[in-house]
């Protein structure tokens, strides 16, 4: 199904450029507002968004175009995508919007959007929406336009739930957590979460400017973050993106554990306690081999989804896995939430290293990985992926790797990127194969 607007994660690009623009903003919220609206009952929609200075004017066109369609909106100002999902369903409204476009830098925005029950859209409900664009509204009388008003308590509400997923047996006390808010959308509520639940908290990426979302901090760059860990002494650090629905952590020793060490370790923990449903994990081709072996000598499976944490989910639902996720840090546990939640990933992380008593670098390594590299190759336009020339080289590729290692080739969903990764036994191999097909799409 081919779509317009919509790409792996809703809608997002540079800002004050379509689609990204407070008309394009408008329209979206008329046309979404128009596909839920069902039924006689009044009609409301969460809004929450990062701290990105477009973010504001995002938020007031989505607010004139939902009013204009009859349908009442919420406010709750800067929050995680999580807590959008959660106070969509909890809330019982009728559609929820989050404004983020997640790591990206503050000139980019974007606009996710939820269903009732909290998940996000389906395919089926996009295409709908982005049918609606091409038409003209129907605006409401003037004595069925919506109202909007603010929330003040959304954060609270957030950070109960998410305490709420930390085993209450457990405490934090006595560990010292560096958490990187990369100057986003947690950096309130994720530091307070782990205070109240005893741990000794040095946050950093906490004073969000307008323009410093994700700028040298948060999940994409640990540097800051690692350096921190090392120099304070901490047991851990935590980071997350500017939307706060993925982790990274970094050891005692200033090391870097990605997404899926992390999944290795909650669904190992969870097997063994009898919480892991499925059989096993869902993850996206990108996650690295070395995961699917640890994983086979647990007994486990890994189900292998294209890339976006919304096919993991879909996947998740489908086939009844409650544990899921990518390599870069999106940590679906749907015993617990609705989307990838940064904050919960951490919580059930940080219960397994109490649990163990372990420092985290013993705790957080449990397989070697293959050596694997992903290479971004930025475009301006056209098709490269279609070129001959690049075509030839991936074929090639693919014939050296065959039997020893993987080739994912990909335009990405959320930029104008393509995503090429290998991985294999062999690390030079892996390099040649890679430098060649950039080296092609770079020239196509």
């Amino acid at each position: 199904m081919t779509r317009k607007f919509f790409g792996t994660d809703g809608i997002r690009g540079l800002t004050n450029t379509m689609p990204m623009t407070a008309e394009m903003a408008l329209r979206i919220g008329q046309a979404a507002g128009a596909h839920f609206l069902r039924g006689d009952h009044r009609h409301r929609v969460v809004i929450g968004k990062d701290t990105r200075l477009s973010g504001y004017m995002m938020e007031t066109a989505l607010i004139a175009g939902f009013t204009s369609v009859g349908m009442d909106v919420v406010m709750v100002g800067p929050v995680p995508t999580p807590a959008v999902a959660l106070l969509t369903h909890s809330m019982r409204a009728d559609l929820g919007v989050m404004i983020s476009a997640s790591h990206n830098k503050f000139v980019d925005n974007g606009i996710k959007l939820f269903g009732p029950d909290g998940f996000k859209l389906s395919d089926e409900d996009e295409a709908a929406i982005e049918a609606l664009l091409e038409k003209a509204p129907r605006l409401v009388p003037a004595a069925e336009i919506g109202r909007s008003k603010k929330i003040e308590d959304a954060r609270g509400r957030y950070i109960h739930a998410a305490k709420l997923t930390f085993p209450p047996e457990l405490t934090l006390s006595g560990l010292r957590i560096v958490i990187d808010c990369a100057n986003g959308a947690a950096y309130q509520v994720a530091p307070s979460a782990l205070w109240e639940l005893g741990a000794e908290v040095e946050a950093i990426g906490v004073s969000p400017n307008g323009v410093n979302i994700n700028d040298q901090c948060g999940s994409t760059d640990t540097a800051l973050l690692r350096r921190t860990v090392v120099e304070s002494g901490a047991d851990l650090g935590l980071a997350l993106d500017g939307d706060a629905d993925r982790l990274i952590v970094v050891d005692e020793k200033g090391e870097e554990v990605d997404g899926d060490q992390l999944m290795a370790l909650i669904a190992s923990s969870w097997h063994r306690r009898g919480q892991l449903k499925g059989g096993g994990i869902v993850a996206t081709v990108m996650s690295n081999l070395g995961l699917e072996r640890f994983l086979e000598g647990e007994g486990l499976s890994l189900e292998r989804t294209k890339v976006g944490d919304r096919y993991v989910l879909e996947t998740m639902r489908t086939k009844g896995y409650n544990v899921g996720g990518e390599q870069s840090g999106h940590i679906i546990l749907t015993d617990h939430a609705r989307t990838g939640d940064g904050l919960v990933a951490a919580l059930q992380v940080l219960a397994c290293l109490v649990r163990s008593g372990e420092r985290a670098s013993e705790l957080l390594n449990l397989f070697d990985p293959l050596p694997q590299r992903l290479e971004n190759v930025r475009f301006e336009g056209g098709a490269p992926l279609g070129n001959a020339a690049v075509q030839a080289a991936i074929a090639d590729a693919e014939a050296r790797l065959a039997g020893r290692g993987r080739l994912v080739i990909r335009k990405s969903g959320t930029e104008p990127l393509i995503r090429v990764m290998a991985e294999g036994e062999d690390e030079s191999l892996v390099d040649e194969v890679i430098d060649t097909i950039c080296a092609a799409v770079k020239a196509a």
